[in-house]
């Protein structure tokens, strides 16, 4: 798993180290530096300077440049973020480029270690103001460094809609062309993206700054990503974050950071040499006639993730339906309470999955309610989806039932209507950060509900009631677009109640189902349907080791 940190708790990180004596403030700027040239090289080894100690590039980059060199321009912000610009500068122009320095702001109000760095390039270069380059109205330059703002910023960044060719999304950019006579060059961002708060993913935005951020190619930033890399709008404001280790080792204790989920152990998922009940059996409701497509998906996912029995629960004259269309899946009559009490008799039942295709009325608010412990029935592992997340919205008393062994698995419109006063917070407009992010919902909605709350999305969420939290991303590398189709959600509903069926707690059968669900996505590709996305699981159980 990747550590995600808030920018304050990335400055009790760096000021703890440098109140310790391990790092000066103008030592940790010199490692940032370092480590932007060092990740743009990486990124684009064509520009690296390893012809001698006087580079000069390749004849196909040399377009038009009278003097033969590779250009860097290089904004600098009136903070801490511009001092790595500086150092960046000095670099750049060190290993033989041509470097123009551009500022926004006053060279005097510099911070103590901005100012050194400032001072430092002034010795080899020469500095004119951000107005200068925005009035020009070219790039003229192979690589473009955003040191304007990074993780400090709280307010929007206008003026620069010009220079950035009103997109957001980093992917509509063109591609990097080196050269510098018009072509669009390589955008470097330091830290995160100009405009971007680093807490929550959102653009900053006024309505007469448009567009409201930088979009770059790459995002170098240090010791950690931060959430905004990922929550949000944050993925499509830059197409790749590198994190560079700048050598901070201390960890404050109130720094607990949200992590990003990263494939689950091996033998976590394998199975032994026991029966099919020693592996679980998951109990699915459903709907009635023609209204049990959502829960045989959710089966099929239960049984493919290693449940090993799965029953799905349906009025008598759904049976046939289902029977159809279901083998290794078996089928009970559920028409109401009395006949769940009846199945829910057989205690090898030791998790359930209520929702998908369930309906809305009397009949299922009444088995919603039998499941939560009504009628002093024994609570067991659950997973709420779809119909059944209505159901617990419109009705306080049925809410009131949850219990710690639940996990909620909203879609942003559900979340909405579940929390929303949460939601409202979420989605309100605001020129001042940081903003309230999707990651301070969830824990909200996790803490209120007492149970685990899985907040899907291109970044699902998912928090326990103690504050603890993890995204799983579907971005960037592991980006997942053909998860945008019907039934999807279920498989996922599907997956958890099988885990949580092999006696996984709640959050971990969260975390291993999302990351699973994601995982078979990119195995399969595009055209995928929901029905696909079970199948996917034998071949990344087999990449896996399992």
């Amino acid at each position: 798993m990747t550590e995600l940190l808030t920018a304050a708790q990335m400055r009790a990180i760096e000021a703890a180290a440098i109140a310790s004596g391990e790092v000066t403030g103008l030592e940790l700027m010199e490692r940032a530096g370092r480590g932007v040239v060092e990740a743009i090289f990486e990124e684009w080894p064509e520009l690296a300077p390893s012809w001698g100690p006087t580079p000069k590039p390749p004849e196909y980059l040399l377009q038009d440049d009278e003097e033969g060199k590779l250009r860097a321009v290089v904004l600098c912000g009136p903070g801490n973020n511009g001092g790595d610009g500086f150092v960046v500068a000095r670099l750049l122009h060190e290993a033989g480029w041509g470097v123009e320095v551009f500022l926004y702001g006053d060279a005097e109000k510099l911070p103590q270690d901005a100012r050194a760095n400032y001072e430092r390039w002034m010795k080899a270069g020469t500095i004119a103001m951000l107005d200068t380059y925005l009035a020009r109205r070219k790039w003229g330059c192979d690589i473009l460094i955003d040191a304007l703002f990074g993780t400090g910023l709280s307010r929007p960044l206008c003026g620069f809609g010009d220079l950035f060719w009103n997109t957001s999304d980093a992917r509509d950019c063109h591609v990097p062309q080196f050269g510098h006579p018009r072509g669009r060059p390589a955008i470097v961002s330091i830290d995160i993206t100009s405009g971007v708060c680093s807490d929550s993913g959102r653009a900053f935005n006024l309505e007469d700054c448009n567009p409201n951020a930088i979009s770059a190619h790459l995002t170098v930033t240090f010791h950690r990503a931060k959430l905004g890399h990922f929550l949000s709008e944050g993925p499509q404001y830059t197409d790749r974050v590198i994190v560079k280790d700048v050598g901070l080792t201390l960890r404050p204790n109130e720094v607990r950071p949200v992590v990003t989920i990263s494939a689950p152990y091996a033998n976590w998922l394998e199975k032994d040499d026991d029966h099919k009940y020693k592996h679980g059996h998951v109990l699915i409701l459903s709907g009635g006639v023609g209204s049990g497509g959502a829960a045989r998906l959710a089966a099929r996912g239960a049984l493919r993730i290693g449940a090993g029995v799965v029953t799905v629960g349906c009025p008598a004259a759904a049976l046939v339906e289902n029977a159809a269309q279901l083998n290794a899946v078996m089928l009970r009559e559920i028409g109401d309470s009395g006949d769940l009490a009846d199945v829910l008799g057989d205690e090898r039942i030791n998790a359930l999955c209520v929702g998908p295709g369930l309906g809305l009325g009397d009949r299922e608010r009444e088995l919603v309610s039998f499941i939560l412990g009504e009628g002093g029935v024994k609570p067991r592992p659950t997973v709420l989806d779809a119909d059944a997340l209505t159901l617990l919205a419109a009705d306080q008393e049925l809410f009131s039932r949850l219990h710690s062994d639940c996990v909620l698995t909203p879609h942003a419109g559900e979340f909405a209507r579940l929390f929303p006063d949460i939601a409202e917070k979420l989605n309100a407009p605001s020129s001042v950060g940081p903003f309230y992010s999707k990651v301070d919902a969830t824990r909200d909605a996790a803490r209120r509900a007492g149970c685990v709350v899985l907040f899907k999305g291109a970044n699902t969420v998912i928090a326990d009631p103690k504050g603890g939290c993890s995204i799983n991303t579907s971005v960037y590398d592991r980006r997942a677009p053909w998860l945008a189709t019907a039934g999807s959600g279920d498989v996922l509903a599907g997956f958890i109640a099988g885990i949580m069926a092999r006696q996984f707690a709640p959050v971990y059968a969260a975390w291993m189902g999302a990351w699973l669900h994601t995982e078979c996505a990119i195995k399969f590709g595009p055209g995928l349907i929901a029905e696909d996305l079970p199948e996917q699981l034998p071949a990344v159980f087999r990449d896996l080791g399992v």
